[in-house]
């Protein structure tokens, strides 16, 4: 059973920071590309940014040189510095993380995903 747990949303004022967080935990063989997604309401789920495990990062448009995804592989955690927001930055964030874990002897690779946490930048 793999877990991935995110903390770090809250309610900030636009032009403001925040600092999300993810962590995964359970029968972990490896983990590949983590990444952090969103969804506001009425609209498709889009990806934010995402991380190889090589530290190789890949940004939405939308966020450049505003966030910026890490991680910490003896952790197995990612994280997403949010500088600058904007009210159009207001969404639920998703963790995601493709996460391989062993079984007898075999190695299966698999999405998952986080429970979501609300991101709300709004004066």
């Amino acid at each position: 059973q793999v877990q991935l747990v995110e903390s770090g949303g809250g309610l900030v004022q636009p032009g403001g920071s925040l600092r999300l967080s993810c962590g995964a935990s359970g029968n972990i063989f490896n983990i590949n590309d983590m990444g952090w997604y969103r969804q506001a309401p009425g609209t498709e789920r889009e990806l934010v940014a995402t991380t190889s495990r090589g530290g190789e990062t890949n940004y939405a448009d939308s966020v450049k040189d505003r966030f910026t995804i890490s991680r910490n592989n003896a952790k197995n955690a990612v994280y997403l510095q949010m500088n600058s927001l904007k009210p159009e930055d207001t969404a639920v964030y998703y963790c995601h993380a493709v996460i391989a874990t062993l079984s007898l002897d075999l190695v299966r690779e698999m999405d998952y995903w986080g429970q979501g946490t609300q991101v709300t930048v709004s004066s």
